[in-house]
């Protein structure tokens, strides 16, 4: 079976580090999931009466290296098999999400969806969308495995003289993204300065304990 994209996605993350680790973690989130231009409106007609959607997409930067991975909820050091993990090294490289829908747009270039909650990087092929189903694709007593939430979230303290330099729209998805903990899970050195590429911006910061505390910003503010 042959596949090819259908779209792609615009996100405030160029890179992979700081993209929020399963999707709806950071429900604040917006992106744009634009359409190649052969897709007429009418293969969307309906879309609209459904609140969330499934993304079908591809690791576009990550390749299948080994059947067991290290996953981070395990801290690291523990290995398991691959196909008990959503790892991005995978024999194919295909990942999944489900996102909100906000708005289905039509545009000259081509029909734009808008979205929240996604947790992929910009540029991310698309290569299928489907409805979210919670009838049937929702299963509360389902078992979470090693992969359990704990539901504990870092505090972040944001210095009001580098809040500012944030555009307003983009202040409540960096909180919620930095809450989420982008470190690596093995590291925890509180010296240690991470720097975080979003929205055009270069976020530095630093996490001891429960507390991130955001210590710089670079680069030119841009939105897409």
């Amino acid at each position: 079976m042959e596949i090819f994209p259908i779209a792609h996605i615009e996100t405030d993350f160029p890179e992979k580090f700081g993209i929020p680790r399963q999707s709806g973690l950071a429900s604040s989130l917006k992106a744009k999931i634009v359409f190649e231009p052969q897709y007429s409106p009418e293969a969307f007609r309906g879309l609209e009466e459904f609140s969330h959607i499934w993304l079908l997409w591809e690791f576009s930067e990550a390749e299948y290296r080994s059947p067991t991975v290290r996953p981070p909820r395990l801290g690291g050091n523990k290995r398991v098999g691959v196909f008990a993990t959503r790892s991005p090294f995978r024999p194919n490289g295909i990942g999944l999400s489900a996102v909100k829908l906000e708005k289905v747009e039509h545009t000259p270039r081509g029909t734009v969806l808008h979205v929240s909650g996604a947790d992929l990087m910009s540029g991310t092929p698309i290569y299928d969308i489907k409805p979210y189903l919670p009838y049937v694709d929702s299963i509360p007593e389902a078992s979470n495995g090693f992969a359990a939430a704990d539901g504990s979230c870092l505090r972040v303290e944001f210095p009001e003289k580098l809040l500012a330099l944030v555009p307003a729209e983009k202040r409540e998805s960096l909180r919620e993204t930095l809450s989420q903990d982008p470190r690596p899970q093995y590291q925890h050195s509180p010296e240690r300065v991470y720097t975080m590429s979003f929205a055009g911006m270069e976020i530095s910061f630093r996490v001891e304990g429960e507390l991130l505390t955001v210590v710089g910003i670079g680069g030119k503010n841009t939105q897409f």
